[in-house]
């Protein structure tokens, strides 16, 4: 196949907007899911919300729509109940962008975790993610569309956490699913990326952010010395489900402020 000359080509930069797109974002009802939600609808996406909590996604979609953006709907959803998300996904889909967002953190020294701990966080964090994933893919590749999902992963993805080794181990799940992922969704035009972010201040950080000492900590780990706001992920998001993405498949997106570098 021939290729033409970057001197004879002049290239177009691609687009970043996502107008026309429909996205379905899991978590939604607050922190990176929520953020998420409204940074993909001021990028001109019609937005899905889906969590447990319907009344404070209603909040969200009046925001959104009170900006004048395109259609916002929330829809409350467990995603830990497969038939659930695979009813609601084929009833309001089929979408263009899956941001996999919804999971949790229990913080549990390993000679001390749970039973209930782990099941928790493998239900929600790894088999949950799993369920939304396929079902929105198997819309997408029903409808013949080609898409972005996005799993929403940690730096612990990548590195290792004091009292945080369950939560680790489904994190390092979800960078193998991306990358699986991408290589059998490939041919389909579908794009799987993940985000990997460090402490952001969200109601899940709350608690830990909200202890002096372990802020310091996580500061002084982190070489631009701040701990991440919901905006430094925004952005990133909306790259990764965009055109500007186009041959960004089965990456990890760092979001860490250079934590993972040390």
């Amino acid at each position: 196949m021939a290729v033409a000359s970057s001197e004879t080509r002049v290239p177009t930069t691609p687009s970043f907007r996502l107008d026309g797109k429909r996205a379905l974002v899991t978590g939604a009802s607050r922190g990176l899911g929520r953020a998420i939600a409204i940074a993909f609808a001021e990028a001109g996406a019609e937005v899905v919300l889906a969590a447990r909590a319907k009344d404070e996604m209603d909040a969200t979609v009046a925001a959104i729509a009170g900006r004048g953006l395109p259609r916002a709907v929330a829809v409350a959803l467990d995603v830990t109940d497969r038939a659930a998300v695979r009813r609601v996904v084929a009833g309001a889909g089929p979408f263009d962008i899956l941001l996999n967002n919804a999971g949790t953190n229990i913080r549990e020294p390993f000679l001390e975790a749970q039973d209930a701990s782990i099941d928790a966080l493998l239900d929600l964090n790894v088999r949950a993610a799993v369920t939304v994933a396929q079902a929105v893919a198997q819309g997408m590749v029903a409808a013949g569309k080609a898409g972005a999902i996005i799993n929403l992963s940690s730096v612990n993805g990548h590195v290792a956490g004091v009292n945080r080794s369950v939560y680790t181990a489904t994190k390092h799940a979800i960078e193998g699913l991306t990358k699986a992922m991408a290589v059998e969704l490939g041919p389909h035009g579908i794009r799987v990326n993940a985000i990997c972010p460090t402490f952001i201040e969200t109601p899940l950080t709350a608690g830990l952010l909200g202890d002096e000492a372990f802020l310091t900590r996580m500061v002084r780990a982190i070489p631009l010395g701040r701990i991440g706001q919901v905006e430094d992920v925004m952005g990133a998001a909306v790259f990764l489900a965009s055109p500007a993405a186009a041959l960004i498949n089965g990456a990890s997106l760092l979001i860490d402020g250079g934590m993972t570098c040390l």
